[in-house]
């Protein structure tokens, strides 16, 4: 089915008002892009920060009179679509274009992560089977590959480990098919259980090893202690979570901190040095990878 896009430049102030217009025109989906290259890394707990130079698209039906859209959003703004122009989107399969992005991940000698429609590259490795969804973490992201990386070199046979802000469940059922006896999996997010319960049956994973909580749910320290401790977060509730990370993670545990850029290494490994005797940091792109052992 062909479709006509309208695209708007516009700024921080402006985009949510000119989100709301193009739905109000009709828009059958609106999405905000960075504009400008302006990442944000860190936004705080339950922000949805934008842009200061944002492209607002809506998505319009082929057979749309454009003047008309045009108009009716302008009414919504009580003035003209500042920057605005319409383009014709190709049509394409979306599923197929969608999937064509997404190649199997090589994270260790002997660790495949695999989307579900490709076969296998190394049908006798460990090979997660993971779909991107609405919940972080396909091994794409630097932040996961490096916790992947490391875990393919840990001895887990007959360990119990926590994905501490499971997202997708990737580290804990990375940890499960590289031989740890259980993991139990955390997030403030409902989707993410969701997802991290389809992907362990995806993997053939019995759901009594995978156990998935909100963090009020979770069973307290002294029930779910864990010989490896994964966090794949951010810097920010590394460094507030400290306290909780450690008294989850047994005396002689294995501990692995991700999600956090180079320039914020130091602070989160000062939050733990007085529990962690720290490995040699993982590098990947701009982020580190901060693992090490309890030793009290």
């Amino acid at each position: 089915m062909p479709w006509l896009q309208l695209r708007v430049n516009t700024n921080r102030e402006q985009a949510e008002k000119i989100e709301n217009a193009l739905l109000f025109a009709g828009a059958v989906s609106v999405t905000l892009q960075d504009n400008a290259d302006q990442p944000i890394l860190e936004p705080g707990l339950g922000e949805t920060p934008l842009w200061d130079e944002t492209l607002v698209t809506g998505l319009f039906d082929a057979e749309v009179d454009t003047n008309v859209t045009e108009a009716k959003a302008a009414s919504y703004l009580c003035e003209l679509l500042p920057n605005a122009r319409w383009e014709q989107l190709e049509d394409k399969d979306w599923e197929r274009e969608w999937m064509s992005h997404y190649k199997p991940i090589q994270c260790g000698d002997n660790l495949w992560i695999c989307p579900s429609w490709c076969e296998p590259p190394q049908p006798d490795a460990v090979n997660l089977l993971l779909d991107p969804g609405l919940a972080f973490g396909t091994g794409t992201h630097p932040t996961t590959f490096l916790c992947l990386q490391w875990l393919a070199k840990e001895p887990l046979s007959g360990k119990n480990a926590i994905d501490y802000g499971c997202g997708s469940g990737i580290l804990g059922i990375a940890a499960l098919l590289l031989g740890a006896e259980t993991a139990l999996g955390t997030d403030i997010d409902p989707q993410a259980l969701i997802a991290s319960r389809e992907n362990a049956l995806r993997n053939n994973i019995d759901p009594e090893r995978f156990p998935v909580y909100l963090p009020e749910k979770t069973p307290p320290a002294n029930e779910a202690s864990a010989d490896v401790m994964l966090a794949n977060i951010l810097a920010g509730p590394l460094v507030e979570l400290a306290p909780q990370l450690i008294e989850r993670t047994r005396v002689g545990g294995r501990i692995c901190l991700s999600g956090i850029l180079a320039s914020q290494a130091e602070k989160v490994k000062t939050a733990y040095s007085q529990w962690i005797d720290f490995d040699a940091d993982g590098e990947k792109e701009e982020w580190v990878r901060l693992s090490g052992t309890r030793v009290r």
